[in-house]
């Protein structure tokens, strides 16, 4: 089977810049408070006119250039959301029709804040199986519309923006090597927005209390998230003959600073090879592992030949991990 590889990168986050100083005045917190507890300082937010699709269009469009690849020339989109702009038609349809990819199927993939791994598996597994030539893997949020800005413990987390990765067969030893996808519905009431599904369609009183809102349990999140991190990295270096010593660059979800540290720290993994970008971001959902790669490969902290491992963890519970060699 040959291999899938990233030929073109993008990113974006809406303009309007949220500071914890904004927080203080809106909800009882601090700054000390929030970046003693999370690593974050700042997050994009949309306006009222941006959705979600408005921020996977514009990274799929600079992914696109990037790749010097036409729209037309897309044969398929998946777009990992957890706030799509609706409850259909998909988020993926929205894209594609704007993008101009006219021959492309398109479906969305709802898997919290694993949907960057679960998008670029799923991308990767058209190329490998010869189904597809081009792909295109997007993971957007528009989190700041489900955040409850009355409850302290969760709407200092979340920020907006898409990144998105153009995926054609790779035709040198470069490429997608593996990819881990977990799940464990066990844990579904550890993070979740109650209302809004067929289980509690929205009425008054769903609105009235505030349950089409994100709701986490942060204690319970932080420990089964630093072991689903330890556990999937692990599991895929051994899988594919590697010791963490010999990943050049790890690329985590941008949760929570101390998630970040402890996870690094189970694996005995140096932080200096850890990209980091939550304090300026916040948790972008399945944008954010994307969000950082681009990040990171636009520094020029990626190089060829480098030793990628990006992994992630979100409601449902779903988590995973993925392996590239740049």
């Amino acid at each position: 089977m040959r291999r899938a590889k990233i030929v073109g990168l993008g990113a974006y986050a809406p303009k309007r810049i949220l500071t914890n100083k904004d927080l203080e005045r809106m909800v009882q917190t601090s700054d000390e408070w929030i970046v003693q507890r999370t690593g974050i300082r700042e997050r994009h937010i949309v306006d009222e006119s941006e959705a979600t699709s408005d921020l996977a269009v514009r990274a799929a469009q600079q992914a696109l250039e990037r790749a010097g690849v036409e729209p037309e020339e897309v044969d398929f989109i998946v777009v990992g959301t957890t706030c799509g702009d609706m409850a259909f038609p998909s988020t993926a349809n929205l894209v594609q029709h704007r993008l101009g990819c006219r021959t492309a199927g398109s479906a969305d993939i709802y898997a919290a804040c694993t949907g960057s791994i679960y998008s670029l598996s799923i991308g990767a597994q058209y190329i490998q199986t010869g189904k597809y030539r081009t792909v295109l893997a997007i993971g957007a949020e528009a989190l700041s519309r489900i955040s409850d800005f009355t409850d302290r413990s969760t709407c200092i987390l979340f920020g907006d923006a898409a990144g998105a990765a153009v995926l054609r067969p790779s035709d040198d030893a470069s490429g997608i090597l593996d990819t881990d996808l977990y799940s464990d519905g066990q844990y579904w009431d550890l993070l979740y927005q109650p209302a809004g599904g067929s289980r509690l369609p929205a009425s008054h009183e769903t609105v009235e209390q505030r349950l089409h809102y994100a709701k986490m349990k942060g204690s319970e999140v932080f420990k089964v998230a630093v072991r689903m991190v330890g556990e999937s990295a692990v599991r895929i270096l051994e899988r594919n003959g590697f010791k963490p010593e010999d990943v050049d660059l790890f690329i985590p979800h941008q949760a929570n600073l101390r998630i970040i540290e402890a996870a690094m720290k189970r694996l005995g993994f140096p932080m200096d090879r850890v990209v980091v970008n939550i304090d300026r971001y916040g948790n972008t959902g399945s944008a954010s592992v994307y969000v950082a790669l681009e990040e990171a490969w636009s520094l020029g902290r990626v190089r060829p030949g480098d030793l990628l491992l990006l992994a992630a963890f979100g409601g449902g519970l779903t988590w995973g991990a993925a392996l590239i060699r740049w």
